[in-house]
């Protein structure tokens, strides 16, 4: 059967073996992604005391986690997929981090609404690091602009996140997200899944986003 809490430590013990062997002392966060699984495969990790959650639909988070996050003020959700304009409003009121901000609409946007809302949300700029066209995130020619677009609109920008094109090998992608985030001089970084996590962190990534690792397949 299926243990998310027994998957989740030897994620975690993966991990430290990893960053023993590059002697690296900063702990690479997991974001558990519970998107499309429902709360009885989620709430054992809950329990366990894991803080860091991520979904990528607005109204299905609103749905599974806003009684949940009410009583426990550790959960962190981590919004990891496309943000439309018209649901920025919506996600400001449940998610803590925002892993896709890529436009000056949508910065804008979620600014104004982290005004209102009076909330402290943490941005992760996404990068389109394969240069694909139908692929989300910010060009690369771009990214310095649109970085200090967003310190004008003081947004707190962490780090920067990618999903690098499916079937190639992701290690110069992880290569090329290390150096422009270190060019930033930003402290956090986004990149990594179920199936590249430990390459990532070997490129200095701090938050690796894993769903099927650690819930099974999805149905």
């Amino acid at each position: 059967m299926n243990n998310p809490v027994v998957n989740l430590n030897d994620i975690k013990n993966k991990i430290k073996l990893k960053l023993n062997n590059l002697n690296k002392d900063k702990v690479s966060k997991i974001i558990a992604v519970s998107k499309t699984f429902s709360m009885d495969k989620i709430l054992p990790l809950v329990d366990y005391g894991h803080n860091d959650f991520g979904e990528n639909k607005v109204q299905e988070t609103l749905d599974k986690w806003s009684e949940i996050k009410s009583k426990k003020d550790h959960i962190k959700l981590h919004l990891i997929g496309k943000l439309q304009s018209n649901k920025v409003k919506f996600a400001v009121k449940i998610f803590d981090y925002i892993h896709s901000v890529d436009s000056e609409k949508l910065a804008r946007k979620i600014a104004d609404e982290i005004k209102k809302n009076q909330r402290q949300i943490k941005i992760f700029i996404q990068v389109n690091i394969g240069r694909e066209d139908q692929k989300a995130g910010i060009e690369i020619n771009d990214l310095e602009t649109f970085y200090n677009y967003c310190l004008d609109l003081n947004l707190n920008v962490i780090g920067l996140m990618c999903i690098p094109p499916l079937d190639h090998n992701p290690e110069q992608y992880f290569s090329e997200m290390q150096s422009l985030n270190e060019k930033l001089k930003l402290p956090e970084l986004s990149m990594g899944m179920s199936s590249d996590y430990l390459k990532a962190i070997e490129y200095s990534s701090t938050f690796v986003r894993i769903g099927s690792n650690i819930f099974g397949k999805r149905d």
